[in-house]
Parts: C-alpha cells; structure tokens; sequence
C-alpha cells in the first residue's frame, strides 16, 4: 500500500518548469530516498506535499486519499532552510511548534522533556537559541518535527551541521521511527545514508522523474560484471586468465582480485576458470554504489 502518491504534478515559475508530470509512490511504513541534484525540483514537491504551495496540475494522495488541509497536522516537516526563533528561549521554542501543531499545552511538555533528556539538551531549556552550536539548534528543529507523533515524516537534508556521533543518532532515530510504522521522505545528498536508510528512492533531474525503485533493484541494474575474488595463493598471473583485471591487491597469505567478466562468459564459468587455477575463499558480484548511480544517470 502507498502512503504517497502524486500523479503527473506540474509546477511552473515564472519560465521555469520546476516539476514536468512528477509521479512518485512512497509505500506505508517505508524511508523513501527523494533525490537529484540542485535545482531539480525536489524541495518544490515537497512544498506541494505538506501544502506549503499548490502544484498547477497534477494530484497529491495521502492514504489513497486527496491531501486536504486538515491533513497537515499528519506531517512532520524538516526543511533544509532552518527557521528558529534566535531570540527566544529552547524550550519556549519547542512548545510554540508543538502548540502549532494542535499539542495540549501538559502534553508538549511531558514529549519535550522526554526528548530533550534524550537527546542530552535539556540544560539548554532556558538557554536562548542564538546560544546553541549549529548542530544543537538541528536536534531541537528534529524534535520539533516529530514531537507530534506524526505518521508521514519529511526530512530535507536532516544531517547537515551534525558531526558523525550525532548525524548516527539522528539515523537510528529514524530508523526507529520506521519500525514504529511512520512513513519517511527523506531528502538528501548524501548516498551513503541512502543505502543505510532507504527501501526505496525516486531520483528526480531537470524536472522530471528519471530513475525509481528499490535501492537493491536499482542498483543490480546498474551492474558492470565486475566480481570480487580472495585467493589463497602468494601470487597471481592473468596470462592463463586473460580477464580484465581492475585491481589487484597482495596481502600476506591472500590477494584480493577485482575483475571484469566477458560480456559472452557465463557467472559459472567465471567461478570455474578462478577455481581451476586458485583456491577461493570468497566472492561477491559487485554491486555500484548509490552514489555511482546518482553520477551515472544525472551525467547522462
């Protein structure tokens, strides 16, 4: 089942046609990669999605249903741009998002404190904003987002201002929330938090919808037939092979040998020729990166 449908949206600024018939599924329950490069209309649909805008044509589905206004209070929204008041106090904060977003005034600060001791902040509560570091004031915008328990959650490059221990936190949140049943669109450029946390991603370039998936699926079907081998020998010689070797790498009982398969030669018969001259301790197809996907069809 979708949690998020849009069907054929088209947005138009001025002469820019920032989205052409953008299609897109987010399955329930699921963190659903929203990716391209800059300026191809991605923070657009999201703006469409939470109501910020309206799409010239096109429809949004939330639940299978139209997205209506009273939907909002469903959404918890991150944008990329940050927005905290500097001047007032964190925890005064909190509680004006939270009371926006239809939370009792007892309730919103039973969730704050709970989430405040949880992410170590809760000796800033009566510290003004502008006195946080860059990554403080991103885990009060991240409380904030979900402290009204919403189902479809939007993060628009949540892990930028955060160092490595906290970016990890706020991953694990995630995915937590995840397998609490939360539905996640989550936006950004960094491909390795795409392969950690994403089932499935829409890749949108120059307005359009160009790659959509699985992360597995899309990645499988950018394969080159490059395998990677560990052989128990002290040396190794192609001659005999008369394989494309893209790497070669000794160690002290093993050598590690990435190799590139004919077009015509069949996965068995690869295996056979390495185990006819070596003995074999591993192998594994290799599998591009996301981020080599990303390169590869944004290039093309």
């Amino acid at each position: 089942m979708y949690y998020v449908e849009t069907k054929d949206v088209v947005k138009q600024f001025s002469q820019h046609l920032a989205l052409n018939k953008v299609s897109i599924k987010v399955p329930q329950g699921a963190v659903f990669g929203l990716l391209g490069p800059n300026g191809a209309g991605k923070t657009t649909l999201i703006r469409i999605i939470t109501r910020i805008t309206a799409p010239d044509s096109g429809e949004v589905l939330l639940n299978g249903s139209p997205l209506e206004r009273k939907d909002i209070y469903k959404i918890g929204y991150l944008p990329e741009e940050r927005g905290l008041y500097k001047k007032m106090k964190v925890g005064e904060q909190a509680m004006y998002l939270a009371r926006l977003k239809g939370m009792s005034r007892d309730h919103a600060h039973q969730e704050i404190t709970k989430w405040f001791k949880k992410f170590d902040i809760m000796g800033w509560y009566n510290r003004k904003v502008e006195e946080l570091s860059k990554g403080m004031q991103q885990k009060v915008q991240f409380i904030s987002t979900i402290i009204h328990n919403p189902d479809l959650l939007i993060f628009d490059e949540p892990f930028s201002g955060f160092d490595p221990v906290n970016a990890e936190l706020i991953k694990q949140e995630m995915l937590k929330l995840k397998a609490e049943g939360k539905t996640i669109i989550l936006s950004t450029h960094n491909m390795e938090s795409v392969e950690a946390l994403c089932d499935e991603i829409a890749l949108i370039n120059k307005s359009e919808v160009v790659l959509q998936g699985s992360v597995y699926q899309l990645r499988n079907e950018h394969k080159k037939d490059i395998y990677k081998f560990r052989l128990l020998t002290d040396s190794f010689n192609n001659e005999s092979l008369n394989l494309q070797v893209l790497s070669n790498e000794h160690y002290n009982e093993f050598i590690d040998v990435r190799v590139r398969k004919p077009e015509e030669m069949e996965h068995s018969q690869l295996i056979k020729l390495m185990l006819d001259k070596y003995k074999i301790t591993a192998f594994e197809e290799e599998l591009p990166t996301m981020n080599e996907v990303f390169i590869e069809t944004v290039t093309k």
